[in-house]
C-alpha cells in the first residue's frame, strides 16, 4: 500500500524540521512543518511557557490529519513534523487508514534540551521540554512506527529512516 503521509515526531528539539525536510529532498516529497497548523492562541500559550493541554491540541491534529487526507487524495504523499506524544494523538493523525508511518526521533533528554535551548527564532521554550518529555508515551507496540536516535549527524538518521521504510515495503 503506499504511503499517504510520513509524520516525524518527537519532543520539541529533537530534530522534526531539519529530519523532516531532508528525508523529503531525499524521497522528492513535500515537507510541511506541524507548527505551522497550531492556531495563534497555542503559539501564545507556548511562548508564554505554559504547556497545552489536549483541548488544545485536538484542532491542531485535526488539522494536520486534514492535510494527510488531501495528501491521500491528491497522491501526493508529505512528510509533517509533528510532536504526536500521546497514542490517541497518533491515531488522530492515522484518521483510520493504514498509509501513514511515523518516524520517532528519540534522544537522551539532555542532549535535546540543549539542542532547544541553542534554538534561535522558535515560540517553544527550553523550559517546556520536561512536560513534553512527561506527555510522550512512547509508541513501542505501535507497528506503524520506526525509533531513531536522535545523535548521529542528520544525514545518517535520514538514511536510517529510508532504510528502515524500505525493509517494510512501505517506500519503492
Amino acid at each position: 500500500m503506499p504511503v499517504a503521509a510520513i509524520v516525524v515526531m518527537g519532543v520539541s528539539g529533537c530534530g522534526k524540521s531539519t529530519i523532516g525536510t531532508l528525508l523529503a529532498e531525499r524521497l522528492g516529497w513535500t515537507f510541511e512543518d506541524g507548527d505551522a497548523f497550531h492556531p495563534e492562541a497555542n503559539v501564545a500559550k507556548m511562548s508564554a511557557g505554559t504547556p497545552l493541554t489536549d483541548d488544545d491540541r485536538w484542532p491542531w491534529l485535526r488539522a494536520i490529519a486534514a492535510r494527510i487526507g488531501r495528501a491521500r487524495a491528491a497522491g501526493a504523499p508529505v512528510i509533517i513534523g509533528c510532536s504526536a506524544l500521546k497514542r490517541a494523538y497518533r491515531e488522530v493523525l492515522r484518521d483510520g487508514h493504514a498509509d501513514v508511518r511515523f518516524v520517532h526521533l528519540t534522544g537522551a533528554p539532555e542532549l535535546i534540551m540543549a539542542r532547544q535551548a541553542a534554538r534561535t527564532g522558535h515560540f517553544m521554550p527550553a523550559s517546556l521540554i520536561a512536560s513534553q518529555f512527561a506527555t510522550l508515551e512512547a509508541p513501542d507496540t505501535e507497528a506503524d512506527v520506526i525509533d531513531l536516535d536522535v545523535d548521529p549527524e542528520p544525514p545518517a538518521i535520514v538514511a536510517k529512516a529510508v532504510a528502515a521504510l524500505r525493509r517494510r515495503g512501505d517506500l519503492a
